[in-house]
């Protein structure tokens, strides 16, 4: 037979588990982290150089990471959407 717990024997045993203190989740160190790019699982020095990198290509203007054939299509896009408001019936 199990043995008979109160009901505050019980709940302290769980608090116990449970309560950790703050100032000791805030101290933890993180050895590992998640890329921002595709949510991958990265050690703490791949983290690190991940982000560097990023940080490299903050000085090129975002026009130079999509080819021309993609801008003139955005363009269009853009266009279409515009006239779409004047032509209602534009497919």
């Amino acid at each position: 037979m199990m043995p008979m717990l109160s009901f505050a024997e019980t709940q302290s045993k769980q608090l116990v588990q449970e309560d950790i203190p703050e100032e000791v989740l805030r101290a933890e160190i993180y050895t590992d982290a998640r890329s921002p790019i595709d949510g991958k699982q990265l050690s703490a020095a791949e983290y690190t150089e991940l982000m560097e990198k990023l940080r490299s290509l903050d000085g090129i203007p975002p026009e130079d990471f999509v080819s021309p054939k993609v801008r003139e299509v955005i363009g269009l896009l853009k266009l279409r959407k515009f006239l779409r408001q004047f032509i209602p019936f534009i497919p």
